[in-house]
C-alpha cells in the first residue's frame, strides 16, 4: 500500500486523468440540463447569450471527455485491448457520437443568433424550433445518463465477447 505523497508518478497521472474524465462528464452533463432549462421562446439578450456561453462550455467539456477518454484507453486504464475487445466500450463510444452529432443543431442554432446579438438585436425563436430543441436534449441527457452504465459494466468484468 502506498502512502499518500508517496504514490508512483504514474499511479498520480492516472487517477489525474480518470479525475479530469469524470469532472468533464459531470460538466458536460450539468451544462446540457442547464441548457434544457434555458431553452425558451424569443429569449431575452441575457437569456441567449447565456445559452451561447453554456453551450461553449458544454462543447469544451465535450472535447476534454473525448480527449481524456481517449488517453485513459491508450496509456492509463486498463490496455486499449480492455476496451476494444468489447462491444460495451463500442456501445459507450456510439453513445457518445450519437450526442455528439445531435448536439449540432442546437449548436447551429445558437451560433446563428450570433449575428443579431452582436447588432443588438435579439434572436427570433419559434416554438417549434425550442420544441425541438428540448427534445433533442432529453435525447442528449438519456444518451448521457446510459454512458456510464457501459463503463460500469466494464468495470466489474462484463464482456460480450464478438462473434
Amino acid at each position: 500500500m502506498y502512502l499518500v505523497g508517496v504514490l508512483p508518478s504514474s499511479t498520480v497521472q492516472s487517477a489525474a486523468i480518470a479525475y479530469v474524465h469524470y469532472l468533464s462528464f459531470m460538466l458536460c452533463f450539468a451544462a446540457l440540463a442547464l441548457e434544457r432549462v434555458l431553452i425558451k421562446e424569443d429569449p431575452s439578450r441575457k437569456e441567449a447569450i447565456s445559452i451561447l456561453v453554456v453551450d461553449v462550455i458544454y462543447g469544451l467539456a465535450g472535447l476534454i471527455l473525448l480527449g481524456s477518454g481517449i488517453l485513459r484507453v491508450l496509456y492509463f486504464g486498463q490496455g486499449s485491448s480492455f476496451y476494444t475487445e468489447n462491444p460495451l466500450f463500442w456501445i459507450k463510444v456510439g453513445l457518445f457520437i450519437l450526442v455528439g452529432i445531435l448536439s449540432l443543431y442546437p449548436t447551429v442554432t445558437y451560433i446563428l443568433w450570433a449575428r443579431p446579438l452582436s447588432k443588438l438585436e435579439l434572436p427570433t425563436v419559434p416554438f417549434v424550433v425550442v420544441n425541438r430543441i428540448r427534445k433533442i436534449i432529453n435525447v442528449e441527457l438519456i444518451g448521457f445518463a446510459i454512458i456510464p452504465s457501459m463503463a460500469v459494466f466494464m468495470a466489474r468484468g462484463y464482456h460480450i465477447p464478438f462473434g
